[in-house]
């Protein structure tokens, strides 16, 4: 009986022998990739290398130019959000020539047992080969979080501003944000899969909660040492006075301690006046326009007037050090309706409605050009998601308190000074200081890469009156544009400079019907 087994078994081992020889004679010399091996989903069976590498690239081209409709859609569905994802903006590089090698050589590359296996195997379950992909990171964290500030339900992180010789803090929300690892991963999978074009993906989020109100960090942010103004000859500086400003931590940690359910808290300032001031010097601190941009408003609307006073209030006559850092949400606030601000019309979901503090982004926007003449060192700033009326695609920047800001630095060796005037339909920032040497002139080119329509909505009114419709939303198409930095010097151009990428989406229009 054990001799049996042990016959049965080298007749085995022969039969299995011999089937590898066979295997292995049928193919001999095959050169083109074995059956059922895929490349990012697509079918590569019996091609050659170059075969493979024309049909992916084609492929691939096409894949980077399609579009993906990200979608977000509410647990109850009363509030969904959706947006267009152009591929085309994610610099998309995919390495299709490693991963062909990889699949031609699946079944190459071991002994005669382990390729046969290898090569038997595919021919059951198949074989899918995924195509390393890189992509611009920036583009993506900018992306993210444009979705995330958008989202119904989002979070409204925790923030601070100072009004009125106050410290006012407001406590955030908590609410959903973009699953970011979640979100690339789908992201990658969707861009492995050659086989689809213009496709659909679900948004996956997650629930957070703001970050703790820390008043230790706050107060080392707020708090500043009285010091006075003084300047140095060589080379020829100047420093402005500081206010120093300070408040009680105790304090304020106990008000937060015993109201913990209030959303706002007000702290007074203390403050110290420096002995000398920039006044005090004799000397002309702001004799050079050193950046300035004007954009036109509709002054009959009032309600969008008081919101851009109020916002250029807050900003006119700040004076910023050598180094020190602008930021919009803290110097303008909270956009409240206790701080005076009006509902005006903002974009919301593809559509234009009434929001609180509409306009104040085209302070933002208005300033934010100002500062680039000024070749200032912008460290923030997002664009809206939807085209401006008051300033050309790339040059505008959108803000939202508790979720995106604009900020700046002045690099330069000298204080700055901002002046801001609204008047007569004409909003206007200028920013004075001392000129340098060498100093340039800075300017934009605005290249467009792509053009997204409109898409046409109907709706139906019983109120209408028979076989009538009204365009109730003009459509206006979206745009993808590269924004480029100038620099000249004496009419000379130095250096032209990638910045950044933009897109706005495009605005449905929306056509009433009657319903008779």
């Amino acid at each position: 009986m054990k001799n049996k087994k042990i016959f049965l078994f080298i007749l085995l081992i022969i039969f299995i022998l011999i089937l590898s020889i066979i295997f292995s004679i049928l193919n001999f010399g095959n050169t083109k990739i074995f059956s059922k091996i895929l490349i990012d989903n697509i079918n590569v069976s019996n091609k050659s290398k170059d075969e493979a590498n024309s049909e992916l690239s084609n492929l691939v081209n096409a894949k980077k130019h399609s579009k993906i409709n990200l979608k977000y859609t509410a647990s109850d569905s009363s509030d969904n959000y959706e947006m267009l994802l152009d591929l085309s903006t994610l610099d998309l590089e995919y390495d299709i020539s490693s991963s062909i090698s990889e699949g031609y050589n699946y079944g190459r590359t071991g002994n005669i047992f382990q390729n046969n296996f290898a090569i038997a195997k595919t021919l059951f379950f198949g074989k899918n080969f995924s195509s390393n992909i890189t992509y611009n990171e920036k583009t993506i964290q900018n992306i993210i979080s444009d979705i995330s500030a958008n989202l119904p339900g989002k979070l409204v992180q925790s923030g601070y501003y100072i009004d009125n010789g106050n410290l006012i803090i407001t406590k955030g929300s908590s609410g959903i944000i973009v699953d970011e690892d979640n979100f690339i991963k789908n992201l990658l999978s969707e861009l492995n899969n050659l086989s689809s074009t213009d496709s659909s993906l679900e948004i996956p989020v997650k629930t957070i909660f703001p970050d703790n109100i820390d008043i230790d960090q706050i107060h080392s942010e707020v708090y500043k040492k009285a010091s006075d103004a003084y300047f140095e000859t060589e080379p020829f500086k100047i420093y402005s006075e500081v206010v120093g400003v300070d408040f009680d931590v105790n304090y304020a940690k106990k008000l937060l301690s015993e109201n913990a359910n209030d959303s706002e808290y007000s702290i007074s300032l203390k403050y110290t006046k420096p002995k000398v001031t920039l006044d005090d010097l004799k000397i002309d601190v702001f004799p050079d326009l050193l950046g300035t941009f004007s954009t036109r408003y509709d002054a009959s609307n009032k309600n969008r007037s008081t919101n851009l006073n109020l916002a250029a209030s807050k900003i006119n006559n700040i004076v910023l050090a050598p180094g020190e850092e602008f930021s919009y949400n803290k110097i303008v606030g909270e956009r409240s309706i206790k701080a005076g601000y009006k509902e005006s019309k903002i974009y919301s979901g593809g559509k234009v409605v009434d929001g609180l503090g509409g306009g104040i982004c085209q302070i933002s926007s208005t300033l934010y050009n100002a500062v680039m003449f000024a070749n200032l060192d912008v460290t923030k700033r997002y664009n809206h998601q939807f085209i401006t009326s008051y300033v050309e695609p790339g040059r505008d920047a959108t803000v939202a308190y508790g979720a995106k800001d604009f900020k700046f630095k002045n690099n330069r060796t000298c204080p700055i000074k901002i002046k801001i005037s609204i008047n007569s339909g004409i909003a206007k920032v200028d920013i004075y200081g001392i000129k340098e040497d060498p100093e340039y002139d800075i300017s934009f080119d605005i290249e467009t890469v792509d053009v997204i329509p409109y898409k046409t909505e109907y709706k139906t009114n019983s109120s209408l009156s028979a076989d009538t419709e009204q365009v109730t939303q003009k459509g206006v198409n979206g745009i993808i544009v590269k924004v480029y930095k100038v620099t000249k010097q004496n009419g000379v151009t130095i250096s032209k400079d990638f910045i950044y990428k933009d897109k706005y989406n495009a605005i449905d229009e929306v056509i009433t019907k009657s319903s008779k």
